[in-house]
């Protein structure tokens, strides 16, 4: 008697939910459902396929080499040569290159998805908390401390090996240099600026005292507080360049933002003719054999230059039309005859 009261206790409520009696709706799928579904599928695919290769045909993209291995690279001598050494890259452009324009310098065999490299870094640090800068986690090691055991902010691997070549744009027009105003600001992710990475409190009405009894990372050549000289605003972890840098790339070739080209006459487009890039190469990539290089590429309402999407639409469409043909050679092969039984 005490067991069927305790599974009666148990029972769910006779009610259509717990019961499993709601209505519901099982498709039956049949040759004439399916086949066309197949064809039409298939030919949506093909247009957005075309659409998206169309697209990604026209948007422009210029690269440059410079990492100076070969001896007829213009960079050749900054391989072997002290930090801050400068090269002139040229170029010619044969037609316009429509804007708005966005400058991108470009690693190799960089792998910043390495998983220690990756968490070498103190998220509490980069959002303004001073208790990290006196005592920066233990994953940033071996950039935690310096010699004298001071600590480093920005502390770990990420921020020690930040890219520091800085370029120059120059439009040659009459023998004359004309140069080509950068716009570096928003180039960062408006999540990273806004929410994930903040500055300390001012001590004193300065951003620089905040840092006090901490030094810069070892490869810097000047501290968070002085990265941009010319815009207050853009120093400390909230500097656009380091906020660009910090967010890792998933592939070992990859390419970010250092700079859009949107003012003065510039902002229709690069016009044709020919243009000198002032290089000032810090940054060393032949010890772990990679490699440099500088882009220029416009964008379309589809983003950047990406001809895979378009191919991977259009054989998948391709795909569903073939499918629905052999669908219909076995339904007409094998299901006639039974239909007029």
């Amino acid at each position: 008697m005490m067991k069927k009261k305790e599974e009666t206790a148990n029972r769910p409520d006779n009610t259509a939910f717990t019961q499993q009696r709601l209505p519901a709706w099982q498709p039956m799928l049949s040759a004439g459902i399916v086949i066309p579904g197949f064809v039409l599928i298939g030919m949506a695919f093909i247009g957005i396929g075309v659409a998206l290769f169309i697209t990604s045909r026209n948007i422009q993209v210029l690269e440059r080499d410079y990492t100076g291995d070969e001896s007829n690279s213009p960079c050749n001598t900054c391989t072997h040569s002290s930090p801050d050494c400068n090269c002139v890259l040229n170029f010619t452009l044969s037609k316009l290159f429509e804007g708005p324009v966005f400058f991108y310098y470009g690693l190799s065999n960089y792998y910043q998805n390495y998983r220690r490299y990756g968490v070498s870094r103190d998220d509490s640090q980069l959002s303004g908390d001073v208790a990290y800068f006196k005592n920066p986690d233990s994953n940033c090691a071996p950039y935690r401390v310096d010699s004298k055991s001071v600590p480093i902010v920005p502390c770990g691997s990420i921020a020690n090996s930040m890219f520091n070549d800085t370029f120059r744009l120059y439009h040659i027009v009459n023998g004359k240099e004309m140069e080509v105003p950068f716009d570096g600001k928003g180039i960062a992710w408006w999540t990273d600026y806004n929410v994930k990475f903040r500055n300390p409190s001012l001590v004193n009405g300065t951003l620089k005292a905040a840092f006090d009894g901490t030094v810069k990372p070892i490869n810097w050549p000047k501290p968070a507080y002085e990265l941009d000289p010319t815009d207050s605003s853009n120093n400390g972890f909230l500097n656009q360049d380091f906020l660009v840098w910090m967010r890792a790339a998933a592939l070992p070739d990859f390419r970010k933002l250092y700079r859009r080209i949107t003012q003065g006459d510039y902002a229709a487009g690069l016009p044709a003719g020919n243009y000198s890039l002032k290089i000032t190469y810090n940054y060393p990539v032949l010890s772990f054999g990679g490699r440099k290089k500088i882009v220029l590429s416009n964008v379309s309402w589809m983003g950047g230059k990406n001809q895979f999407l378009g191919i991977a639409y259009l054989v998948i469409g391709s795909l569903c039309i073939v499918m629905s043909m052999v669908m219909l050679i076995v339904y007409a092969k094998f299901k006639f005859p039974d239909d007029g039984s």
